[in-house]
Formats: C-alpha cells, sequence, structure tokens
C-alpha cells in the first residue's frame, strides 16, 4: 500500500506469533534471511498485554505494538503512506485467519497468510474475489514448496522426463499427537485438536494441507474425486488424527495421500512419489536436498541441491554451494522471497519475472480449503467417491 522512488527494505508487520508461539518466530527468520524486509509493527497475541509483552521482546516500537490487530490496521491506515507497512503476516491459530485477512486486503494491503488459509469455502472464495478486486499480492505459506528439489521435480514433471503422470503417492506422518497432548497444557496441541480453532479438521487440515498442495505444486493435477477414511485415534479428540484417501485427477492420473499424527516415533515424514510413464520422482522432506529419478530405461539418478545442471527454479531456490545442509526455514525464506520480488515489481509498476515471484497464492490455498472441506465430507458419507466440486 506504500509508495515506493528508491530500493529499501520493505516493512511488514505480523499478527499472531508472539511468546510461546513456534510459527511465528519461523515467519521472523525466514523474512531476516535475505534481508529485504524489516519487522517494524505488530499485535502478537489475542490478549493485549501479552501481545505487548511479546512486542517488546522482540523490540517493536511502543507506537506500533499494538493490543489487537484491528488497533493495528487503524494505526497504518493513519500514517502516511510512505511510512506504512507494504504487507501482514498473519500467523495465529486458523480462526483468525479470515476476519484479519479480509480486513487487511479490503484496506489494500498485500498479506501473507499461513496455512490452511480459513474455515470454510465461502470464507475461501470471498478473501479470493477481494485480492481480484482490490489487485494486491497474497501469498500463502505452503512451504514445502520452497524446497529447490521441489521445484527440481516440478520442472522435470512439466519437461516430460517421467512421461504422463498415471500415480502419485505422497505421505506426511507424525507421531507427536500419539497421546492425549491437548491435556497436558500444550499450546499448539490444544488450539490445534479444537474444532472452534482448527476448523472441522485435524490431521487432514494441519498436514494433509500441505500434502494436498505438494501434489498440485509438483504435478499440477487437478482432483476429480476423492474416497476419505478419517479417524480419531486417541480417545477424547475432538478432530481425525488420521487420514487415508484415495484420489482421482482429471485426465486419469490415480492417487493416494496419508496424513497422520499418531505414528508414534515419526517426526515429520513428508515424502511424495509421483510415478509416470517413463519414471519416478522420489522426495523426502527429512532428505530435503536429494531427489531420486528412477527412469525406466536406465539407472537410479540422484539429484542434489545445489549443482549447476538443476533446472533455473532449483538453482535460484539455493542460497549457499552444494553440500551444505539448507532446510526448513530456508524454504520458507524462498516463498517469502517469491512475495516480496512480486510486491517490489507492483511498486515499480512492473510485471514480476514468474520465476523470481514463486510462491503459493490466494487460489492455493483456497483449494486447499476445499480439499479439507471434500475430505471431511467424504468421511462422513457412505458413498465410495465424493465428487470434488459440490
Amino acid at each position: 500500500m506504500s509508495t515506493s522512488t528508491s530500493p529499501r527494505k520493505l516493512r511488514y508487520a505480523m499478527v499472531g506469533g508472539g511468546r510461546d508461539a513456534f510459527i511465528g518466530a519461523v515467519h521472523r527468520h525466514a523474512i531476516a534471511l535475505d534481508g529485504q524486509a524489516e519487522f517494524v509493527a505488530g499485535a502478537l497475541s489475542s490478549t493485549p498485554d501479552k501481545a505487548r509483552a511479546s512486542g517488546r521482546d522482540l523490540l517493536l516500537a511502543d507506537d506500533r505494538n499494538h493490543g489487537d490487530w484491528q488497533s493495528l490496521l487503524a494505526d497504518e491506515l493513519k500514517r502516511p503512506a510512505d511510512q506504512r507497512i507494504d504487507f501482514v503476516a498473519i500467523v495465529t491459530p486458523n480462526h483468525v485467519h479470515y476476519p484479519v485477512a479480509q480486513a487487511f486486503v479490503d484496506a489494500g494491503f498485500h498479506v501473507v497468510c499461513d496455512k490452511p488459509l480459513v474455515h470454510t469455502c465461502v470464507q475461501a472464495d470471498a478473501l479470493v474475489a477481494a485480492v481480484q478486486r482490490q489487485g494486491t499480492v497474497f501469498g500463502v505459506t505452503y512451504n514445502y514448496t520452497g524446497y529447490p528439489m521441489v521445484r527440481q521435480a516440478r520442472a522435470m514433471v512439466q519437461a516430460g522426463e517421467i512421461g504422463e503422470v498415471r500415480k502419485v503417492v505422497v505421505e506426511y506422518n507424525q507421531g507427536w499427537l500419539a497421546s492425549h497432548l491437548e491435556g497436558t497444557g500444550n499450546k499448539q496441541a490444544d488450539w490445534r485438536t479444537d474444532p472452534a480453532r482448527s476448523g472441522a479438521a485435524g490431521a487432514i487440515g494441519d498436514i494433509g494441507s500441505h500434502a494436498e498442495n505438494l501434489v498440485a505444486t509438483v504435478t499440477g493435477l487437478e482432483i476429480e474425486s476423492l474416497c476419505a477414511d478419517l479417524t480419531r485415534f486417541v480417545p477424547g479428540r475432538a478432530l481425525d488424527d488420521d487420514g487415508s484417501l484415495l484420489l482421482r485427477f482429471k485426465g486419469g492420473a490415480r492417487g493416494v495421500l496419508i496424513a497422520s499424527q499418531i505414528n508414534a516415533g515419526l517426526e515429520n515424514d513428508l515424502r511424495l512419489r509421483v510415478s509416470g510413464s517413463l519414471g519416478t520422482l522420489v522426495w523426502r522432506q527429512e532428505q530435503p536436498s536429494r531427489l531420486e529419478h528412477l527412469p525406466h530405461d536406465g539407472p537410479l539418478r540422484i539429484y542434489t541441491r545445489g549443482a549447476s545442471w538443476l533446472h533455473p527454479a532449483a538453482q535460484r531456490a539455493s542460497r549457499i554451494p552444494a553440500g551444505h545442509p539448507e532446510g526448513f526455514i530456508e524454504a520458507f525464506a524462498n516463498v517469502y522471497a517469491g512475495v516480496i520480488a512480486d510486491i517490489r515489481a507492483r511498486l515499480d509498476g512492473s510485471q514480476a519475472d514468474p520465476l523470481v515471484a514463486d510462491y503459493p497464492h490466494v487460489e492455493d490455498g483456497a483449494r486447499g480449503v476445499r480439499f479439507i472441506e471434500r475430505t471431511v465430507a467424504s468421511a462422513a458419507s457412505e458413498a465410495k467417491w465424493t465428487p470434488w466440486a459440490g
């Protein structure tokens, strides 16, 4: 919303992400990595006193350290255009995403929002319409799309290097909710298993949405129908902690999606296998710098991050030479780098290079919300297949 006449750091505010939060610090570290934006304002908790204390922890100026997001927005709108924030990052529990995002978009600000985007498709559609109406940038932090080898896999699929995609298997397995952790005072478990704050789904919304987005990003396939089984294994839990889906894609490809948070001993075991008529690609988030290519007519090929022969999109997503580990924070940073490039282009009145402005958009977030809704509907239905539309 602010204007730019010379290169400068962009200014951003954050809603949520204060004391005792996990993901807020991840976002701040990721944004800081490339030195392109500075944290200048915030409303960092749902409790005013805690929000302000969190802002003081992070050295926010008193006049931009707010007790609630409404005060943050009102203050930014009162400031001269060349002093306002350029974008806001929303890192709250899910139920707060929609009102904050809608208000900032309506006010003309660029937005980055954590996933899942909102609670319902009605909200998602309204947000998409608002972004289109205002012409603002809206990024959704499906952070796994920022890994260099995910972008390499996408490029290889697009180039036809594994032929026509036939079968996709994606799994996201965790074990942190194998017990009734929400009953112990754990903040993350408490809100993520609460329907009022998390939404209609548990594991499917929290990590299943990542799995769906990873498939869509790498393959470009669109779901035609799905068959879902959702389970609550832990007694007393209100939302699913395990989900298994069969997927039918437009064009005939088939898929399997698993999202589970009760696999005791597993950490963040996100893995993708894409099989086409000419070969298969395999990627694991816990070994993110490695992509396996198994062609049908030759030996196993292993691609690693940082190599000069990778696709330009994969090369751009690496900051340091091959062999040095890059991971979770850097993947987040790549998403933000794409958002910031798009904002800078608009401030300059130009069109961003798609290779540079590579990030998940509000439409990707809206599709993720539909995925959650259709999965919940399928699990509650006696019909074998639930169509994507409807």
